[in-house]
């Protein structure tokens, strides 16, 4: 199950947010994740409370104010193979729509293991 952080400088609307969440949950459908397996949610901040370098590390174009974070938590156990297919799969999407460059998106996974997880009702149903 992961689980989606999008942060975004406030602002952006609902249709914006909503084409950056749908090219992540294609991504990870694409990577074997099943489709009913949407958790997701926004962070908006001003940009007093989302600061960034517009460079870093060496970007060849630095980036805007459309900039979004993506913060995926997972379960351990895929390869970089899969997350790299994910990367690829995301940022094709979101340069589609909703028109992002791709060097104003951020990708992080992170990972937990299964025992992490309780569903629902303090259930664990991995463990």
């Amino acid at each position: 199950m992961p689980l989606v952080t999008l942060t975004v400088r406030r602002g952006k609307d609902a249709a914006f947010k909503s084409a950056v969440l749908s090219g992540v949950h294609n991504a990870l459908v694409a990577s074997g994740v099943p489709p009913a397996d949407r958790f997701h949610r926004v962070l908006e901040l001003s940009a007093e409370d989302f600061r960034y370098d517009a460079s870093y590390p060496d970007l060849p174009t630095p980036r805007t104010d459309d900039f979004v974070l993506i913060e995926v938590l997972l379960s351990v156990g895929r390869s970089v193979k899969v997350k790299r297919k994910i990367a690829v799969d995301l940022i094709d999407a979101l340069r589609q729509s909703p028109g992002l460059a791709p060097d104003d998106v951020m990708l992080v996974f992170k990972e937990t293991a299964w025992e992490n997880w309780s569903f629902g009702g303090g259930r664990f149903i991995h463990v």
